[in-house]
């Protein structure tokens, strides 16, 4: 994994292909334990910055410039 902080887009990019090398199955046993602890690491990026974003999301300013929780409609 890279030194610099990814992106939420460059870490979900590089999941994707850490997720399709394991998939091919033809990837050696030390190798494919080093691509699932990569992908451990990225999945967990993925959702702090996404957690992150949801934190800010719940917020919004009303009429009067207080903060207020913003009403999350629960999947069905």
């Amino acid at each position: 994994m890279a030194e610099k902080e990814l992106t939420f887009e460059e870490a979900m990019q590089q999941l994707e292909q850490v997720v399709e090398k394991l998939e091919t199955g033809d990837v050696p046993l030390e190798k494919a334990i080093t691509y699932y602890q990569d992908g451990m690491k990225l999945s967990k990026l993925c959702t702090e910055k996404l957690n992150q974003v949801e934190e800010k999301m719940t917020k919004i300013m009303n009429e009067q410039g207080d903060m207020e929780p913003f009403p999350m409609q629960e999947e069905e």
